[in-house]
């Protein structure tokens, strides 16, 4: 290691344009790198099923009211695919 003497602005001086030098080399490096772009996977029939809004079942009365019944959901889409 080494040991390095002098005021602030003798400092600055010597080290403060290696440290813009450097941010501005990482900056450079970090918008040239290739962007990877997830691929979306297609849905499957359950999540088509849930997603279409006609077939939503919602409880009618109760603490539940107004919410998406799956359960209800779950077992006219295995009766709908027999």
């Amino acid at each position: 290691m080494v040991k390095v003497e002098g005021t602030l602005d003798e400092m600055y001086r010597l080290f403060g344009d290696a440290r813009q030098a450097v941010g501005s080399a990482k900056k450079a490096v970090a918008s040239t790198k290739k962007v990877v772009r997830k691929v979306k996977r297609p849905l499957n029939a359950w999540q088509k099923y849930v997603k279409a809004n006609s077939k939503k079942f919602k409880y009618k009365s109760g603490a539940k009211k107004g919410q998406i019944n799956l359960k209800a959901m779950s077992r006219a889409f295995k009766k709908r695919r027999k």
